[in-house]
């Protein structure tokens, strides 16, 4: 099947000009992320489902120059966000090909035996790098076990963790690890790009509206997507901010989330952040709104 996105997003520059970030669409809704290091001109991808895409746009930016060497972004990294077949297909695919031993390989220090070519192993907190560019690893579960998101400084690289309007499901959660880790990205400036790892927008707004209907800046975001989806492009990155007052799953003090949530589910226990979170995400799991059509949208 051809990707949802016919037209990816242009290159964003970050960190003040220092970075620039490329999107690879792969497979049917799947992003690669590519982080250049403006000075270097070294790059790295995160969230490879699978080589060929990734290496086909590094051939096509390559330049000849004299002995035959060749000018443009280098890939010499891989930062691995975590280990589902859709992120690590890329270390398989170069494994497989020869060439993964070449490259510096970013991921989990605890998941050693389970992320292809591990070469450098990282915890929360903990600075990686990539040419001059300096950025931090954090460890954000709840999707999955051993979970790492990429912040280089105003560029969110968080995988499965935090969509475009959602979040991921629970693997192993359990919820209230989850609720932590949204609640941390949360934390982080309005301004910060979130490079996810999916385009699920549309279908994490149209659960949105059925929980929080009221939300002005909702609407607004709603028709802003449906404009640019059909016009075959992406909508991620989307931003801190625009999460923070869009995104139902980290909108557990809205009034509203919670009265919609409590109507739907009577028995679910409201009383923290993390209890209105998991609530949310059992009755998004349900699947209920997915009965609606669009006519219900503000569009």
């Amino acid at each position: 099947m051809p990707h949802v996105v016919t037209t990816p997003r242009p290159a964003l520059q970050g960190m003040s000009g220092a970075a620039q970030v490329h999107q690879v669409p792969v497979w049917t809704d799947n992003f690669s992320w590519i982080l250049v290091c403006q000075s270097t001109g070294e790059a790295s991808v995160v969230d490879g489902a699978e080589a060929k895409p990734v290496l086909d746009w590094f051939s096509a930016r390559a330049r000849p120059v004299a002995g035959d060497l060749v000018d443009g972004p280098r890939l010499t990294t891989i930062l691995t966000t975590h280990t589902h077949p859709d992120h690590i297909g890329i270390h398989r695919d170069l494994d497989k090909q020869g060439k993964l031993a070449a490259l510096r390989v970013v991921g989990n220090r605890e998941l050693g035996g389970v992320i292809p070519g591990l070469s450098e192993g990282v915890g929360e907190g903990d600075e990686v790098s990539l040419g001059a560019l300096r950025g931090q690893a954090m460890l954000t579960e709840g999707h999955i076990d051993g979970h790492i998101s990429y912040l280089f400084g105003d560029l969110l690289f968080c995988g499965d963790t935090l969509f475009a309007g959602g979040c991921g499901y629970l693997f192993d959660g359990p919820p209230a690890k989850m609720q932590a880790s949204l609640a941390r990205l949360m934390g982080l400036p309005d301004h910060v790009r979130v490079c996810c790892a999916h385009e699920y927008t549309q279908d994490n707004l149209r659960f949105a509206w059925s929980v929080e209907p009221d939300n002005e800046a909702l609407a607004a975001r709603i028709r802003s997507v449906w404009e640019v989806r059909a016009r075959g492009e992406s909508t991620v990155p989307s931003t801190i901010g625009d999460e923070r007052a869009t995104n139902p799953f980290v909108r557990w003090d809205s009034d509203t989330v919670k009265r919609r949530v409590r109507a739907a589910l009577p028995d679910a226990p409201l009383d923290t952040p993390a209890q209105v979170f998991a609530a949310t995400r059992l009755l998004k799991d349900k699947k209920l709104y997915k009965q609606q059509d669009d006519s219900v949208l503000p569009l």
